[in-house]
């Protein structure tokens, strides 16, 4: 498999996609058509809109998804597919409802290109457990594409110790994940992201922290190698 999953698809003072240009342009290398997925969020149209404008500047053709048979079909001819970001789960109930997940998950696993964003991200993990979203809609179940065999949690935000803010922190969350779940987490910084590239896994961009149950979490760099992640649940 081939994965792009980006924590974040704007930086602060930035505009779209500007600080993973250069990353987005050589992971899909040849690929020129490709399919966006912009079920994240409300106003599919104005979103597709904006991917469609912004992969044209960097010498893409970029097709909108629809939730039916044509978005199916769009699928099934694009040369690599980019999942935008909003809300996780209302990605997810479009992508079970329209029948798309299984049609996504084979095309990603058969070796085409996915990038993923924010929400885009998340699906590509085994479930939408580590979102940072609020449940705006019901999906019918959390299960999401396996793409890679950990969680994800993008925005990961650490600890402002001078906050009189007394919810829990990231960390906080994060660890009540790993009391009820196996699975490692990544929690990516903004500006950081994940390019899988078959049994590899690196980290780009920036850094993160990965959380396991039963150990202290520990801090990754720009660079590290997360391949043994990929051998685990």
């Amino acid at each position: 498999m081939r994965l792009l999953l980006l924590s974040n698809s704007t930086n602060h003072g930035a505009g779209y996609l500007d600080h993973a240009q250069r990353a987005v342009t050589d992971f899909f290398g040849a690929a020129r058509r490709l399919a966006f997925i912009p079920f994240a969020l409300k106003d599919r149209d104005a979103y597709t809109a904006k991917a469609k404008a912004r992969f044209t500047t960097l010498g893409f053709e970029l097709e909108g998804v629809t939730a039916d048979d044509a978005g199916r079909q769009a699928l099934l001819e694009a040369e690599g597919v980019f999942v935008g970001g909003g809300n996780t789960f209302r990605l997810l109930r479009t992508m079970q409802w329209s029948g798309l997940v299984e049609a996504l998950r084979q095309r990603a696993k058969d070796g085409m290109p996915y990038m993923g964003a924010s929400a885009g991200t998340n699906l590509a993990c085994p479930t939408i457990r580590t979102t940072n979203d609020m449940p705006i809609v019901e999906p019918d179940g959390f299960e999401a594409l396996g793409l890679v065999p950990f969680q994800i949690n993008p925005h990961y935000l650490d600890a402002d110790p001078a906050s009189r803010h007394m919810g829990e922190t990231r960390e906080e969350r994060l660890r009540e994940f790993l009391e009820e779940n196996e699975r490692a987490v990544v929690g990516l910084r903004e500006g950081a992201w994940l390019r899988v590239e078959d049994h590899t896994c690196r980290l780009e961009g920036g850094s993160a922290r990965l959380f396991r149950r039963g150990s202290a979490a520990a801090e990754l760099a720009q660079g590290a190698s997360l391949d043994g992640l990929l051998a685990r649940s």
